[in-house]
């Protein structure tokens, strides 16, 4: 087999070619746990948001790729509960709704933060509304991998804290 990289044409055996397949599933396939949602990219190039606690199909979206994800936040106004999010994605029906809010506020390629439980509402840090892009590695493209980093802080106040790196940080205790 051959395999094309920056101009450069490189031969590969069968065994390496299957590794080579096998690592880079390995590196764009796997599931990231925040404290009450998680997300997972798929072999197939999909993205479901899920609840960490069950297990069920009413419990999550799945979406065609990470990007579309990405393309409805960026629709969402500066700050939004699920009401705001139902209008704008029809598809979404109302604990669906409420699982992305809370997953948008918990992923660190989104830039926002949880601002109030009753009714559920994020809003958008300032400057990022309509820009999701981050240096998070699932928005940098549909193939990026999840970070190592799988938790987040939900401290009493109900706010999601981030590092000055923007990724999601657990509580020191």
């Amino acid at each position: 087999m051959c395999v094309r990289l920056d101009g450069s044409q490189h031969r590969l055996s069968r065994a390496d070619a299957l590794a080579l397949r096998d690592a880079l599933t390995e590196a764009t396939v796997g599931r990231e746990q925040f404290l009450r949602t998680a997300g997972e990219h798929r072999a197939d190039g999909s993205y479901v948001v899920s609840r960490v606690s069950t297990d069920s199909t009413g419990h999550r979206k799945v979406f065609e790729r990470f990007a579309d994800l990405q393309e409805l936040f960026d629709r969402l106004p500066a700050q939004f509960t699920a009401s705001e999010l139902q209008a704008v994605a029809a598809d979404c029906s109302g604990g669906r709704c409420h699982l992305l809010v809370r997953h948008f506020a918990e992923h660190p390629a989104f830039d926002c933060e949880l601002v109030s439980r009753q009714p559920l509402t994020v809003e958008k840090v300032v400057g990022s509304a309509g820009d999701s892009s981050s240096d998070h590695p699932c928005s940098s493209d549909d193939t990026a991998q999840p970070t190592d980093d799988d938790s987040v802080c939900q401290p009493e106040d109900g706010h999601a804290r981030r590092s000055e790196d923007g990724h999601a940080r657990p509580a020191d205790d």
